[in-house]
């Protein structure tokens, strides 16, 4: 301690490797000791709320099962719960569209390194009687008319593509798959929305539940997205026709989101100026779910 009632602070050292190759003398400079402490009690007492308010929220936030597993016995199923949530899924949505670029493509792999992937229905994988008469039907397309066309229309009309990217499921596993279709910006170019279309409400009809019973998927898909050079209208899976698993005959594959995004067998694609709904946000999942 000085005279003057200073401290007197060592300047932060240079790593080992730095100062063996570029010898520095030590330097120092002073603080007063009042200020020093001053900081010290404030920031020990804002760490300590900040971290008093994190246990708190998180403990509130937490699902009642999570709590009874931490031997924590309050149920807590506050009015604002359910929407603090919802907020905070809405504020990652919005980051993740705000960081959206055409212009990134997520990494492709060589067919080496393929790992397959696993039927992952939500429900159970549709019967086979649909495919014979399957088709596939846009709306609000410029024209106005609503199309229906089959897959040897599709084939035939537009050039296929292939791609092997890493598959990202929300449960948190991912798969690297070698995919093969049309590209959605094609269709699109070939069959022109409405000009006000900002989104894409894609449908399978066929959809069915774990039970076996109708339960028809739909998700919300920007324009953006859609035309991402790595978005594709997939009708064949490593090499081969697209399975039943696996989403025969035609099946949304968007690399740049999660795996709930891709549907499987779809049937219909409805071009919109308002973002619609999705199967799973009404189920408290994300919009946009960007990777």
């Amino acid at each position: 301690m000085t005279s003057n009632n200073k401290l007197l602070v060592p300047h932060r050292r240079q790593p080992v490797d730095m100062l063996d190759r570029v010898p520095r003398s030590e330097k120092s400079f002073e603080v007063p000791s009042n200020v020093l402490k001053h900081r010290t009690r404030r920031d020990v007492l804002i760490f300590g709320a900040s971290a008093l308010a994190a246990l708190t929220a998180g403990t509130v936030l937490l699902p009642d099962e999570t709590l009874q597993r931490l031997d924590v016995h309050r149920k807590l199923n506050l009015p604002g719960k359910d929407w603090l949530l919802d907020r905070a899924i809405d504020i990652d949505d919005d980051v993740a569209e705000a960081l959206y670029s055409s212009n990134r493509r997520v990494p492709t792999y060589s067919k080496s390194q393929v790992t397959g992937l696993k039927n992952n229905y939500n429900g159970a994988t549709p019967e086979p009687e649909y495919i014979p008469t399957w088709t596939l039907t846009l709306k609000g397309l410029q024209s106005g008319l609503t199309l229906s066309l089959n897959l040897r229309t599709l084939l035939k009309r537009f050039a296929l593509h292939e791609e092997i990217t890493r598959f990202v499921c929300v449960e948190g596993w991912s798969e690297i798959a070698w995919w093969g279709g049309i590209r959605f910006a094609d269709l699109i170019q070939a069959f022109p929305p409405v000009s006000q279309a900002k989104w894409a409400r894609i449908e399978s009809s066929v959809n069915l539940d774990a039970n076996g019973n109708s339960d028809p998927y739909y998700i919300s898909l920007d324009m953006e997205t859609a035309q991402h050079p790595q978005s594709l209208l997939a009708t064949h899976f490593h090499g081969d026709p697209l399975t039943l698993e696996h989403g025969a005959p035609l099946r949304l594959l968007v690399p740049v989101k999660l795996g709930l995004k891709n549907v499987k067998a779809i049937t219909g694609i409805t071009f919109l100026a308002d973002q619609p709904m999705d199967y799973w946000r009404v189920r408290g999942y994300s919009r946009y779910d960007g990777i």
